[in-house]
């Protein structure tokens, strides 16, 4: 079993990455914009980012949408597609450096923590490169191509995005909806592009709960008394951290939705309430609900810490009570310094870390992270509910 103490990787894990290998990745390599995820990140960012955004600008020049006169959204006060082609879509990407930056360390916690019992390093070794595998499907990447081109495009971003007005990259008639040159390049490649990586991610996440969930069938080496209260599990918590970016990914995806749905259907921010609770849902559900899958083995480690440190501190206090309290202490005996009360102070201290345990390796520091980076993007829609002018006195009258 690897030394609990031991530092770096263990030379027997497979090395894992969240946020590497798949078509895309090697496309990227080839085409000399990455050097692994940590390199040339700022790289990739700008060239995807200006593959999907500059030419809408350009073409919507060319024909005169670029601030179309009698036209619903010319493409410069269009704020949705710039928050998601400018935004939503540079956050993704960067979300893979900090995947790929906090992901392994944590994963390998598991060997170097003594979590996995030495007759089961080879069960997670081979959970690793299956997931590894599962990570690198090119037939994975292909399917999500053709989610994209034959569902995303004509059901998800026709009837719940696009809006049904005169904008830069369509026109609506009686004869039904015409895209425009921008339009074309907007719906057949920086839409896809947008959805290849966001479905890429949900993918990714797929894989990491289905690791998550083979580990867990493994029987861990928990320790009831962990003062982490998730019995030696509690670093998993910092899953928060790793998927922040794609969380404020997801706020400034709906923030240009609301937006553009605020400027010009009439719309307020309170009716999208009932959106923004449903998306807050949606994101813990993606980043910590995997996590419950080691719930079974700590609520069994609970029941049973329960159990074993209740009779051993039933007859560590009726040792303590027949020495100290039934005449059975010698006359010369003093407690102040006596090792006998701090015992039971620590006693009772393993007792209730048992009895606080965890059933499952989520904090409410976790929660709290995933809450405020999804909604972090949305927070400045609260200015539309306000004139500037009001909101300039609110601020002055709590500075001044």
């Amino acid at each position: 079993m690897p030394d609990r103490t031991s530092e770096g990787p263990d030379p027997r894990l497979p090395d894992f990455s969240l946020a590497e290998g798949g078509a895309l990745d090697r496309f990227l390599r080839w085409a000399r914009l990455s050097a692994g995820i940590s390199g040339q990140a700022k790289l990739r960012m700008t060239v995807i980012a200006l593959l999907a955004w500059l030419p809408l600008l350009l073409l919507s020049a060319a024909d005169g949408s670029l601030l179309g006169v009698g036209m619903s959204v010319p493409f410069l006060m269009d704020v949705e597609v710039h928050v998601r082609l400018l935004v939503a879509l540079p956050l993704l990407i960067f979300a893979e450096v900090e995947v790929h930056r906090r992901i392994p360390p944590l994963l390998r916690q598991f060997p170097q923590r003594g979590l996995i019992p030495g007759v089961s390093i080879e069960s997670f070794e081979a959970a690793v490169l299956s997931a590894r595998r599962l990570r690198d499907s090119v037939l994975a990447e292909a399917l999500l191509i053709c989610a994209v081109y034959g569902f995303g495009i004509f059901v998800i971003w026709r009837n719940y995005v696009a809006l049904d007005t005169d904008t830069w990259y369509a026109t609506v008639s009686p004869e039904g909806v015409k895209l425009t040159l921008a339009g074309m390049w907007y719906a057949f490649v920086s839409v896809p592009i947008f959805q290849f990586l966001l479905l890429r991610w949900y993918f990714r996440l797929f894989v990491w709960a289905r690791l998550l969930w083979q580990v867990s069938r493994i029987r861990l080496l928990l320790i009831t008394a962990h003062p982490d209260r998730s019995g030696g599990l509690g670093f998993l918590s910092t899953v928060g951290y790793a998927f922040g970016m794609l969380a404020l990914a997801h706020g400034a995806l709906a923030a240009g939705h609301f937006a553009s749905l605020i400027f010009y259907d009439g719309a307020a921010l309170p009716d999208f309430a009932v959106a923004v609770v449903l998306l807050v849902v949606v994101m813990l559900c993606l980043v910590l609900v995997p996590l419950l899958v080691f719930s079974p083995q700590l609520a069994d480690l609970r029941q049973q810490g329960l159990l074993r440190y209740g009779a051993l501190a039933d007859r560590y206090v009726r040792e303590f009570e027949a020495k100290w309290l039934s005449d059975g202490a010698p006359d010369d005996a003093t407690l102040l310094g006596s090792g006998d009360v701090q015992s039971l102070a620590d006693m009772g201290g393993s007792y209730e870390i048992v009895q606080s345990m965890r059933v499952a390796p989520i904090t409410k520091q976790a929660i709290l992270r995933v809450v405020m980076a999804t909604l972090l993007p949305i927070l400045p829609l609260l200015l539309t509910m306000v004139s500037f002018d009001e909101f300039l006195k609110g601020l002055v009258g709590l500075v001044f």
